[in-house]
């Protein structure tokens, strides 16, 4: 039917066609053995096309995402990964179509890579490496599994990575491309020790493994030429090209010479023509001759709509309250909407693809202002109630913009002043000014050199009650990682004053108490991060004013008594004033207006750090905080265990009181007579009573207009617009990014799903060369993940059932202390039964955390029995993966130097990590040892440089005996005794920065392969479609002769690789290196 449907929709022109311009998107060509077909990946199905062009044959046409096809060898059938069950799964079709067959089951992504023979598929997994395999225990080192084309179980056909795999016509040797760790895949020009090399493995016998290529840069996608060539992708003569080369060594010739784009997607047919993928389009090449952009015509329906209508009752992500509480103004998707805070009504203030954000109310509720990134830039802008005589935005006629600012820099986070008058805001990012909204005179009241801004929306500041001066953080000059809060004067006159100077990171300060005070969030005396920044914080209140400063540390019982005399004076002068009244007459506007003056605030600034009082009791992970007027209650919210919850602090009866659980991180706004304040948490809005600490939801029903093309539109371009604002080095490597920005953008109109877009997105940011960027996109996954046991089982064994050959410490078969030992057979998963061959992973389908019986049989005893355990997750049994491949670590260290040397793997750059190392290194059994290994292999970055060097470049002064007995040195805290430090090419970011900072000072060896340089902070910056996040590397750090470490690869004192063939054996040569280098250091010490 779909197919008649097409035919009609060509002759009728009443569907949308592609042909092969310059617009059309088309990913993973892959040639048919005959050279007659290519298929290829558009819009989420898979086509095939004739090898000279025409119109394309639609194969699938399911709504779910389809991409990567790869061919059988008789070109009958077309193998591809499809989302549709919601991670990536492999199936099988006709090259005519039809109904797919899935052949993987496994909630993990599987992808195709080519198929061995006409009925067995290999394909790429990442579900157990082997017993043996000494590799790094982790989802960037997927194994390769063969599959039959009927399904069942996939059986392991190589423990580490090998992609893109190609078979010599007679199957007993391939050509793959390695994976050394992690680097986005569409990174472009680099040149380091992760990039991909060309491989060849013999699979004869005992298999064996031989290194082709030997550019420090990209090497990838081989393909056979004959029995002694092969062609290859790489980029050593720029762009990714087509490259020819022999198995026996010497110059590689360079088949294309593209340029500003790379060559993607190789193939070839047994003809010797050549495909691949250029610039969007697919090309065919025979040696010697030109290529040949094939012309492609694609006839579809238009499945995608442009706009989807949807009513949003969740979703919020940033609220404003009116003066009086009645209406609550929210962001969702990016626009903005006012809604009533006792009923559902809501308003709709902007419909724009582009993403408005730091909405605020006026004072008097009849404007809005917020920031908008329209024409690719932000500014501020304001929507007013236009007819006088209403009041509320949910209920208004019309509501009228007005652009407020109007200049070629961002300006953004908007803030009224309380009178009304005028409005600040950051312009590019940091600069703090405001806006006088008569005149729309606009001044300069911070430079923009006391702060730094990491992430859009990390900075705070906030209006006094008089509207004449500013809280904000402040980092004056170098204190990134110490933060302060200044005050600000926001006349203009240049007048700041830093009320914390603490040293510590002090930050998001409010001003209480009618301006005579202010509370803020201060680390100084919370449990400290070893890694990255931070530590757990309190909440602390400073008084400007000393009056207040008494009142507030006076017992419940004097409060009470100054209470009442208040009150009787406040009694005895409404009698005077109705007296007065009588007298003089009634003048209740003058009244009014004298009532709703605000006097200029004062402050004892030499005295106000003197005045500090601790708040919060216990410190921890804070979110927002409110001080009740009165100034006796603090409601914050906290981290204590899992997930946030809202505490109550009796600042009077000095209790602690838990209010809320799991209530979440969000401002808190409280109304103008502070008896109620307002969050946004979880995408909702909810409405907390100060009194009794009861909460009910603000509940909404806001109609959005979904727009999924233009929204890509703007999330392209903000892309783009951000890396050039905020890219570590302002000429962006030197690229043209105009350019790059022009040449990707025109393929938007084929984009239609957010696989396509991210990949888009990935190779405009991989043109600039950096580290810690690209987009990624998640689809949310299965519905049902697979659950695990946390055992091996035996690849060799054929008959019914699951050989179990090793079981992991802590595993659940472990923890149970049960009869089940290596060697005894799986029969039944919760009482069904597993048949030789068979694929289980369905049975195990939703089933982590929970309890699975399991039927055993014992070969050695004969004994059949039950066990019921509790099947863990995937990520659970990573976590025993990599505690096994520590402990395996730990073990070899041990036998090779006799117990003389200390082995620690440092597994990230945080805090945890170092906790771990600390407490390992220090212990009784480590500190009698000679020396320490330190690995920090495979580690994935943090901030932990200066904490791990400190840790080891201890050097004893003194030693404490008492009577004769050694019971101590100092310093206690570091290591006092030689170490050494193993490096690799997957070390990332802050590993390469902890390293190179060992090598700097001197305090030992780095030992293994070389470390790319990514030492680089970056920020990934997740986008109105939270599906979709991409990276700016944007903090750079420079060695003292002024160097950026970016793309400087770190050199280590003794080099040496593991092999594959070595890795697969169990034997680590790095490690084995290390041992032999501390113990020669070790005798050297003895002597």
């Amino acid at each position: 039917m779909k197919k008649k449907l097409l035919a009609v929709a060509a002759i009728a022109l009443s569907l949308n066609g592609y042909a092969a311009d310059d617009s059309a998107w088309m990913r993973y060509p892959a040639l048919s053995p005959d050279g007659s077909l290519i298929a290829f990946s558009f819009k989420g199905d898979i086509y095939t096309v004739p090898a000279n062009g025409g119109r394309a044959l639609q194969i699938t046409t399911h709504p779910s995402h389809d991409t990567r096809p790869v061919w059988s060898p008789d070109g009958k059938t077309l193998a591809f990964a499809s989302d549709r069950m919601g991670s990536m799964d492999i199936y099988v079709v006709d090259k005519e179509g039809g109904t797919p067959k899935r052949l993987t089951t496994h909630s993990g992504n599987e992808t195709p890579i080519t198929f061995k023979d006409n009925g067995h598929l290999l394909f790429q997994a990442n579900i157990l490496p082997s017993t043996d395999d000494m590799q790094f225990a982790s989802g960037q080192f997927p194994q390769v599994y063969e599959v039959s084309i009927e399904s069942g179980r996939p059986a392991m056909f190589s423990s580490m990575p090998m992609e893109d795999i190609s078979f010599s016509s007679d199957g007993k040797k391939i050509l793959y491309h390695d994976k050394k760790g992690y680097e986005d895949p569409w990174r472009k020009r680099h040149t380091s020790s992760i990039t991909r090399d060309v491989w060849m493995c013999n699979l004869e016998g005992e298999r064996s493994y031989k290194k082709l290529s030997s550019f420090n840069g990209e090497d990838r996608n081989p393909v056979w030429a004959n029995t002694d060539t092969y062609y290859y992708l790489s980029e050593q003569n720029g762009s990714f090209n087509v490259f020819k080369a022999s198995l026996n060594g010497g110059s590689s010739v360079q088949i294309t010479k593209h340029e500003k784009h790379p060559v993607r997607f190789l193939s070839r047919a047994n003809n010797g023509l050549l495909c691949y993928g250029y610039d969007g389009g697919i090309y065919t090449l025979k040696e010697g001759e030109q290529p040949q952009k094939v012309n492609i015509k694609v006839v579809t329906d238009q499945i995608n709509r442009d706009i989807i209508r949807q009513i949003k009752n969740n979703g919020a992500t940033q609220i404003a309250l009116s003066s009086e509480g009645k209406e609550v103004a929210f962001i969702l998707r990016g626009d903005v909407y006012v809604t009533s805070t006792e009923y559902k009504t809501t308003r709709q203030i902007t419909n724009t693809a582009e993403q408005e954000r730091n909405v605020d109310f006026a004072p008097d509720g009849r404007s809005l202002v917020y920031a908008s990134e329209r024409n690719g830039l932000w500014q501020l802008y304001q929507s007013k109630i236009a007819n006088k005589e209403e009041k509320l935005f949910t209920y208004a006629t019309e509501i009228k913009e007005e652009k407020l600012t109007d200049s070629n820099v961002t300006s953004f986070q908007p803030q009224y002043s309380p009178d009304g008058k005028e409005v600040a805001f950051l312009e590019d990012r940091t600069t703090l000014r405001v806006i006088n909204l008569a005149s729309k005179q606009v001044r300069t009241i911070m430079d923009g050199k006391f702060e730094y801004s990491y992430s859009d929306g990390d900075q705070w500041y906030q209006w006094s009650p008089d509207s004449r001066w500013i809280l904000t953080n402040y980092i004056g000059i170098g204190g990134w990682n110490n933060k302060d809060v200044a005050l600000v004067n926001a006349s203009g006159n240049g007048e700041i004053h830093n009320l914390t100077q603490s040293g510590y990171n002090d930050g998001n300060a409010k001003w209480v108490l009618d301006g005579k005070a202010m509370i803020w969030e201060s680390d100084r005396a919370g449990y400290r991060s070893h890694g990255s920044w931070g530590a757990h914080g309190d909440i602390y209140i400073m008084f400007f004013d000393l009056e207040a400063y008494e009142r507030f540390n006076m017992s419940k019982e004097e409060l009470s008594l100054l209470e009442e005399s208040e009150k009787l004076k406040e009694n005895n002068k409404k009698d005077e004033d109705k007296s007065d009244k009588k007298n003089k007459g009634n003048n209740k506007k003058a009244e009014d207006k004298k009532k709703d003056e605000i006097k200029p605030l004062t402050f004892d600034l030499d005295n106000c750090r003197d005045r500090i009082v601790r708040l919060t009791r216990h410190s921890s992970s804070l979110g927002d905080a409110v001080l009740s007027k009165k100034g006796d209650k603090l409601y914050y919210q906290a981290s204590f265990e899992k997930g946030s919850d809202l505490w109550c602090q009796d600042l009077k009866e000095n209790s602690t009181k838990l209010v809320m659980k799991n209530i979440g991180y969000g401002m808190m706004i409280p109304d103008k007579k502070g008896e109620n304040f307002y969050m946004c948490t979880r995408g909702g809005i909810k409405k907390v009573t100060v009194k009794d600490g009861n909460s009910k939801g603000v509940d909404f029903e806001a109609i959005f207009d979904y727009k999924p093309a233009l929204e890509r539109q703007y999330i392209f371009d903000h892309a783009w617009q951000q890396v050039k604002d905020k890219f570590y080095v302002e000429d962006i490597h030197g690229i043209d990014w105009e350019m790059y920005r022009d040449a990707y953008r025109r393929f938007l109109p084929s984009i239609t799903n957010n696989y396509d877009f991210q990949e888009l997105l990935s190779e405009m940011l991989g043109e600039l060369n950096g580290s810690h960027t690209g987009a990624r996109y998640n689809n949310g996954g299965p519905a049902l993940s697979t659950a695990n046991f946390g055992v091996f089982f035996d690849e060799t064994y054929q008959g019914d059932g699951l050989r179990i050959k090793e079981i992991m410490a802590k595993s659940p078969f472990a923890v149970k202390r049960c009869d089940v030992t290596p060697g005894c057979i799986i029969e039944m998963i919760d009482g069904q039964a597993i048949q030789a061959g068979m694929d289980y992973f369905p049975l195990l389908e939703g089933k982590a955390g929970k309890n699975v019986l399991v039927a055993i049989y014992n070969p050695t005893t004969g004994k059949h029995f039950d066990v019921k355990v509790k099947a863990i997750s995937g990520g659970e049994q990573n976590a025993l993966l990599y505690k096994r491949w520590v402990d395996r670590n730990r073990r070899m260290v041990d036998e090779l130097s006799g117990g003389r040397i200390a082995y620690v793997h440092v597994k990230g750059m945080d805090s945890p990590s170092f906790r771990t190392v600390y407490s390992e290194l220090l212990s009784d059994k480590n500190r009698q040892k000679e020396a320490v290994i330190v690995d920090t292999r495979h580690n994935g970055g943090g901030w932990l440089h200066d904490d791990l060097a400190t840790l080891l470049s201890g050097k004893e002064y003194q030693r404490f005996i008492p009577q004769g007995q050694y019971i101590g040195s100092d310093p206690h805290n570091k290591w006092l005794k030689p170490s050494c430090v193993l490096v690799c090419e997957d070390n990332y970011s802050n590993a390469h920065g902890f390293p190179w900072v060992y090598k700097e000072l001197g305090i030992g060896k780095l030992i293994g392969a070389p470390v790319p340089g990514t030492m680089t902070a970056v920020w990934w910056e997740t986008q109105i479609d939270p599906t979709i996040v991409f990276g700016i590397p944007q903090v750079g750090c420079v060695d003292k002769n002024g160097v950026y470490m970016e793309n400087n690869q770190l050199q280590p004192d003794i080099e040496v690789y593991n092999k594959p063939e070595d890795s697969l054996k169990g034997i680590d040569e790095q490690l084995a290196t290390a041992v032999k280098e501390m113990l020669k250091v070790a005798d050297a010490n003895k002597k």
